[in-house]
């Protein structure tokens, strides 16, 4: 009797963890960068080489800092939601073209629609390694002072952008007024 008792302990443990693990959301993974200063990097603007963009050039607004590339499936699902948005003028778009060619990034954006005040480009992903990316598309939600407040993993959403977007925005925008 005693040689079952633990195989059956092992079992019921693994049922409980499996139980756990489907009540999860893939799309709410903890980020360990949430309430921390955003990575720092400087890299060239997608569609004009010669400048750069940095966060810093972003302090003092709360901000959008959406990961794409034109090779990602989920990133066309996510694209239309993201172009009505950027019509809205809510929060600057700021996009990284992810582990993709100039040409195939600045295509993509001619052919949908080009949603972002700019892009930066990350060829090397390197940038996308720095914030802990683990695919695409993920957005970033950075306030005035430089610190990502909010990860989402996947498309965004309309009902995302109401739930959850414009109520955190609208927080970030008047948390220096109650200061």
């Amino acid at each position: 009797m005693r040689r079952f008792l633990l195989p059956f302990g092992v079992f019921i443990a693994l049922v409980l963890f499996l139980g756990v693990g489907l009540r999860l959301n893939p799309s709410e993974i903890p980020s360990p960068f949430i309430g921390k200063p955003a990575p720092k990097f400087s890299l060239t603007q997608l569609g004009d080489p010669s400048k750069t963009i940095a966060p810093s050039d972003m302090l003092g607004q709360v901000w959008m800092f959406n990961v794409w590339a034109s090779w990602c499936v989920s990133c066309r699902q996510e694209h239309p939601v993201l172009m009505d948005f950027s019509r809205q003028n809510a929060i600057p778009m700021i996009g990284l073209n992810y582990k993709d060619s100039r040409p195939e990034g600045m295509a993509w954006l001619a052919q949908f629609g080009n949603p972002y005040q700019l892009s930066a480009f990350d060829d090397s992903g390197r940038v996308g390694i720095d914030y802990g990316v683990y695919g695409v598309p993920e957005t970033f939600i950075i306030d005035k002072k430089g610190v990502i407040r909010k990860k989402f993993i996947g498309p965004i959403t309309p009902e995302i952008i109401s739930t959850q977007l414009l109520p955190l925005i609208k927080e970030l925008n008047s948390e220096d007024k109650r200061a």
